[in-house]
């Protein structure tokens, strides 16, 4: 147990300058920092997982084992039979009358009658949109550090570890904050406050996916809003339901303190409710309201918030009638969602609360990154049988399968791995670049990249979009997967049958993936935060 703590545990040697004063006076000072790295959660696989990504898989997809079967069966009879003895079976020796011809035609139509009215519909995704803020809105790093010292609430410890945070951040200087967080002396999370920056980025986006998708308000079935930490009454989605005028029959929801994977959550939440009610369209609106993050106290673990989250939104117009195959840009495949809220470690990693000042703040526990490994780790376990290719499944299933029948062979640390490599020493990292085109994860911060890159064996070019995404408008919580994807499209690069893998993570604690196919090939947008910027990167985040 001390040698697997040992090894998640990172040291990183500071140098503080020199000393001004005291009998060290003009000595170079040096620190040790001592944290927690994010698990290599491919070295252990819990079997259960893998068991739960078959079983999805072997529940849907019956038919693909049993039609094999019968093809091969009677091709196998067929194929004894020369041509003149097929002949001479199927109308010499065979007597056919007309009830026997019509009963099996009924039974063949009545059969794909079952089959085609039992499958859940297809949910596609028509179309979405991104909320670019005013450009009066922009803040730089310097400018952030500026504001918050003249705001006149924070102290000077806090205004430099906050300011140590954003250089490391990977968030760039034209990322988006509400000016109210930064005036002096007021309390910037209030009603009105809450109310006018939440309406002003979901009614952008709505007003141009409804005018991007040629879509009347009135036509939309299903509504579902997720913003974590700002939960007013009305709720958001009433808010959005009287703006716009919607029909009465809607089914609206509203998700609160789902934190930054609810964009997943509430892509699922509308494609069951497309499935269990044939509304036909349904809008997805993820955002977050920056003044409810904001901490103007000392804590350390509640001052993390201020740096990396920014202002933003995405709506995303589904259907589920086949008429809309042809105009739709991608086929929904697969939600995974992977909850850790049992352990009280997770549950706490991400936890809102007061300070002892008594001032309310969203809480980053040290833990996080190890949980998160774990929901990672048990995410991509179960999604794993549903995505990748054969050959990958059956080497990653024999190293689970060994590990778990030979664990004091497997329990050796073995040395660094790549994806695909298969040596005896160290088991199999599945190559998911052979599932999956496009990756979107949620841009959190670039140290969560960075490993999430290391253990998925991911080039830099498959988190080219996060890194971007998090460069340009920092940390939008649930959205920002789809500022990654509106980035993909805005390069050109999806292309037909592309599959897009979007993962997300967030309080609870919670892991979601969805998993996207293209059903044509998306050319480049007219309407896109990307456009003014675009062909910037990746070359300005190296700058």
């Amino acid at each position: 147990m001390a040698r697997e703590e040992q090894a998640l545990l990172s040291t990183e040697i500071m140098n503080r300058g020199v000393e001004p004063s005291g009998p060290d006076a003009g000595s170079p000072t040096f620190s040790v920092r001592v944290r927690r790295r994010l698990p290599d959660f491919l070295q252990s696989v819990n079997l259960k997982y893998v068991r739960l990504g078959y079983h999805y898989l072997i529940s849907h997809g019956v038919y693909l084992a049993t039609i094999p079967v019968i093809v091969l069966v009677c091709g196998a009879e067929v194929g004894s039979l020369s041509r003149d003895e097929l002949w001479r079976k199927v109308w010499g020796e065979a007597t056919y009358d007309l009830a026997t011809v019509l009963a099996f035609l009924a039974v063949l139509a009545f059969t794909i009658s079952v089959y085609i009215m039992s499958r859940p519909r297809p949910v596609y995704l028509i179309d979405f949109a991104c909320y670019k803020p005013a450009d009066e809105l922009k803040v730089s790093k310097a400018e952030f550090i500026d504001l918050a010292r003249k705001s006149g609430k924070f102290d000077e410890d806090s205004l430099a570890f906050q300011s140590r945070l954003l250089a490391k951040s990977g968030i760039g200087d034209e990322s988006y904050m509400p000016r109210c967080v930064f005036e002096p002396n007021a309390n910037c999370a209030t009603m009105k406050e809450g109310r006018a920056e939440a309406s002003t980025a979901m009614f952008a986006a709505l007003d141009e996916l409804f005018d991007k998708c040629r879509v009347r308000p009135k036509d939309v079935g299903v509504l579902v809003v997720n913003c974590s930490l700002f939960n007013p009454t009305p709720s958001l989605s009433a808010m959005i339901v009287n703006h716009y005028k919607m029909r009465g029959n809607i089914l609206s929801y509203n998700l609160g303190g789902m934190g930054c994977s609810a964009g997943v959550i509430a892509i699922d939440l509308a494609r069951d409710m497309l499935q269990a009610s044939g509304a036909g369209l349904a809008v997805v609106v993820s955002t977050e309201a920056v003044s409810f993050t904001w901490y103007p106290g000392k804590r350390r673990s509640m001052l993390i918030p201020n740096a990396f989250f920014r202002a933003g939104c995405a709506a995303v117009l589904l259907s589920n009638r086949r008429r809309d195959f042809h105009r739709a840009k991608y086929q929904l495949e697969h939600v995974v969602r992977t909850h850790k809220g049992a352990d009280d470690r997770a549950f706490r990693s991400v936890y809102q609360e007061e300070d002892e000042q008594r001032i309310k703040g969203l809480s980053i526990s040290r833990d996080l990154l190890e949980v998160g490994g774990h929901a990672l780790k048990t995410n991509i376990t179960t999604l794993g049988p549903l995505v990748l290719p054969f050959s990958e499944q059956l080497l990653f299933f024999a190293g689970v399968l060994f590990r778990h029948l030979f664990p004091s062979k497997a329990s050796t640390p073995p040395p660094p791995t790549t994806p695909g490599d298969a040596s005896a020493a160290a088991p199999y990292i599945p190559d998911f670049k052979r599932a999956f085109e496009h990756f979107c994860m949620h841009a959190a911060s670039r140290d969560v990249l960075e490993h999430l890159q290391s253990n998925l064996g991911l080039r830099n070019s498959d988190l080219e979009a996060s890194r971007a995404a998090l460069h340009r408008f920092g940390n939008t919580s649930s959205s920002s997967i789809w500022y990654e994807l509106a980035y993909l499209e805005a390069k050109g690069r999806v292309r037909r049958g592309d599959r897009v893998w979007q993962l997300a993570f967030g309080s609870g604690f919670k892991c979601n993936s969805a998993v996207w196919r293209a059903v044509r090939r998306v050319r480049r947008p007219a309407r896109s935060p990307w456009l003014d910027c675009v062909d910037q990167y990746p070359a300005r985040m190296d700058a």
